[in-house]
């Protein structure tokens, strides 16, 4: 298991500096003199607005359902068909720590930075937060659900899992902006962490 441990450690590595890539050329190219990548990107100290409590009960709201609509989706697809999570299926608790370096590294931090941090900002400089965050929860959602209709050559299943994982991107990009100043932070531990619990109760 430690040989499973650091290969998806070394594996969630390569895929953050990937998906660094573009943005981090980016921010060369645009805005290198204006500002850090950091904070260009919103991987910067949470400012929180507004009321503590209302927005703990607006996150565990829309977590709690997007986890539940998430395992009941999955419990729908066809027999063979795989998610994320399944190379950890049957592993037993000492797989946890490549569960935590694949929800928390490679899907979490990974994807926070290119679609919370690069695309919503990037777009929603140009567009406005609305359009800006509807254009990267729809990039986010097709992200996830292309490779299932792909593998399924099922129509309904591509659309329910663009939707689910789209509509939560849009909340966490709701979320960061309006909620926590801007910062990615808050959608990276989100974000990790309900991969970390989804992949985790297949152990």
């Amino acid at each position: 298991m430690i040989a499973m441990f650091i290969n998806e450690l070394v594996g969630a590595l390569v895929q953050l500096i990937l998906f660094s890539l573009i943005p981090v050329i980016f921010w060369l190219i645009f805005a290198r003199k204006k500002q850090n990548f950091f904070d260009w990107i919103g991987l910067k100290r949470i400012r929180h607005e507004g009321k503590l409590w209302v927005t703990a009960c607006e996150i565990l709201i829309a977590t709690g359902l997007y986890i539940g609509l998430a395992v009941l989706a999955v419990r729908f697809l066809p027999e063979g068909v795989t998610t994320a999570g399944s190379d950890f299926a049957g592993k037993g608790f000492a797989a946890f720590p490549a569960v935590l370096a694949y929800g928390l590294i490679r899907t979490g931090l990974s994807e926070e930075v290119v679609f919370r941090g690069f695309l919503l900002k990037r777009f929603g400089e140009k567009f406005g937060f609305i359009a800006g965050n509807t254009i990267q929860a729809v990039l986010f959602g097709m992200m996830h659900g292309i490779p299932f209709g792909l593998s399924t050559h099922n129509i309904p299943v591509a659309i329910v899992m663009t939707l689910l994982p789209g509509a939560f991107g849009w909340f966490q990009g709701w979320m960061n902006e309006k909620r926590f100043g801007g910062s990615i932070i808050p959608s990276w531990l989100l974000h990790g962490t309900v991969n970390v619990i989804v992949a985790a109760l297949s152990l």
